[in-house]
């Protein structure tokens, strides 16, 4: 069972070192903005995007009254996020991106003032959770697939090597579509015909084939060699098996689209929202089995509107996998964020080596991360530093402890058709086997084994 905890601190984000931890309700962040701001100037490995702040008008506030709140705010809107997947399920106002002329922090204090306004809170910066007869599975590189502490993956393949008809969502980088361990795996979106330049499924972008780029706003999902992390993610859950090259991922059939949201200076929280929202939005407008989504990124502090995201993913029956963050920490007493929001539909795996020994480096938390998976010297897909050719590398994160649980998703959802989201994630959980460095680490004191069911 997943809980909130009552005394919070903001996090620092993958790759730097704890914050000193100030005691906050999470709601604290939003609805005393005096008490966020403190507590965020005090977390000063928090990052977040300087001048800018999202800010959630009440039901019913008329758009003049939200511009007069705008102007008194000394702001400037930059964007409206009000995604498909915000009006699908009842939110008709979506949420404003302001540009404002002072310190993000401040602006939230100021925006207190204002009753017409349900919450202000930063726009966070996130980063990925990675350190930096096929070939290496043959030459025994992949111990997370075969080894002793491994998935169980090789004993669950003679039963089932997946499904087609079911669909991953890399929330990410972007991922080398045509890699080739990958292009067999590459899904589309049916409502659209590619490059005709025309938005074919009304969804509000044009051409999203592969996916969609929210960092470019473009239907570009693959940039070149700088798409390492999400194209390694892609290897692991579902890299081609059997085929004599390369690796083998936990499916060896599924179908990935992409939603880029991590650029070269990481992500934002109004891209990350979008990226969650376009894959609900996917679900339900083109009935496309998306089971789980991968989710190898973390930092900042607390966010109504990504946790609400997550939400609507939830009642759209669609996992929300997380990395448990790479900085050490106890997720009971700091934050690590996405993980250890409470939606239901979240499943948070924390990283342990080939000894069975928990990773340095991983986070952990008895009631806020779920389970441990391979994620220390894992082997998987990467471009070529030019992007022009496929090739391959080891990496080390709970980036690469995440998509080991999400192929366990698409493994299971293709054995049993139809399957809820929920029964997936206990399907997983329940599974886990105990591991003496994981006990009173995370939720199951175990690790993953996909053999397991």
């Amino acid at each position: 069972m997943r809980f909130s905890k009552i005394a919070v601190s903001v996090l620092s984000i993958a790759f730097l070192s704890s914050c000193s931890k100030v005691e906050l309700n999470p709601k604290d962040l939003l609805l005393d903005i005096d008490a966020a701001a403190n507590a965020a100037n005090q977390a000063s490995n928090a990052e977040y995007v300087p001048n800018e702040m999202l800010v959630k008008f009440k039901m019913g506030t008329t758009q003049s009254a939200r511009a007069k709140v705008v102007g008194l705010l000394n702001a400037s809107i930059k964007e409206h996020i009000h995604t498909a997947a915000m009006k699908r399920f009842g939110d008709d106002q979506g949420v404003l991106l302001l540009k404002i002329n002072e310190n993000a922090l401040d602006g939230i204090s100021k925006a207190k003032a204002f009753g017409e306004i349900e919450y202000a809170e930063p726009n966070w910066v996130y980063h990925h959770d990675a350190i930096s007869n096929d070939t290496y599975f043959n030459n025994g590189s992949l111990w997370g697939m075969t080894g002793a502490y491994g998935s169980g993956a090789s004993t669950a393949w003679i039963n089932s090597t997946g499904s087609s008809s079911v669909y991953i969502g890399i929330i990410d980088e972007g991922y080398m579509y045509t890699h080739e361990d990958l292009a067999a795996n590459a899904g589309v979106n049916p409502g659209e015909y590619a490059g005709n330049g025309i938005d074919d499924d009304g969804n509000g972008l044009v051409d999203d084939f592969f996916g969609w780029d929210f960092v470019g706003n473009n239907n570009t999902v693959f940039d070149g060699g700088g798409d390492d992390h999400g194209t390694h993610v892609a290897g692991t859950i579902g890299g081609v098996g059997g085929n004599g090259k390369g690796v083998a991922g936990i499916v060896w059939n599924v179908k990935f689209m992409n939603a880029k949201f991590l650029g070269s200076k990481g992500g934002t929280t109004g891209n990350a929202v979008k990226a969650v929202d376009y894959f609900t939005d996917l679900k339900k407008r083109h009935g496309l089995n998306f089971v789980a989504t991968n989710n190898s990124w973390g930092g900042g502090g607390f966010s109504q509107t990504l946790e609400s995201a997550i939400e609507r993913a939830n009642e759209a029956n669609i996992l929300f996998i997380a990395a448990a963050g790479n900085s050490s920490l106890n997720c009971e007493t700091s934050n690590c964020y996405p993980a250890e929001y409470p939606n239901a539909n979240i499943i948070s795996v924390a990283s342990i080596t080939s000894t069975g020994a928990m990773s340095s480096f991983s986070n952990f938390g008895i009631t806020t991360i779920d389970i441990g998976a391979p994620g220390s010297s894992i082997w998987s897909t990467v471009p070529s530093k030019s992007g022009a050719s496929s090739s391959y590398a080891n990496y080390n994160g709970t980036s690469m402890a995440t998509p080991h649980v999400t192929g366990a998703a698409a493994l299971y959802a293709s054995k049993n058709p139809g399957v809820s989201a929920l029964a997936i994630k206990n399907a997983i959980l329940n599974s886990a086997i105990t591991t003496p460095s994981l006990k009173g680490k995370c939720i199951t004191n175990g690790r993953l084994n996909v053999s397991g069911f």
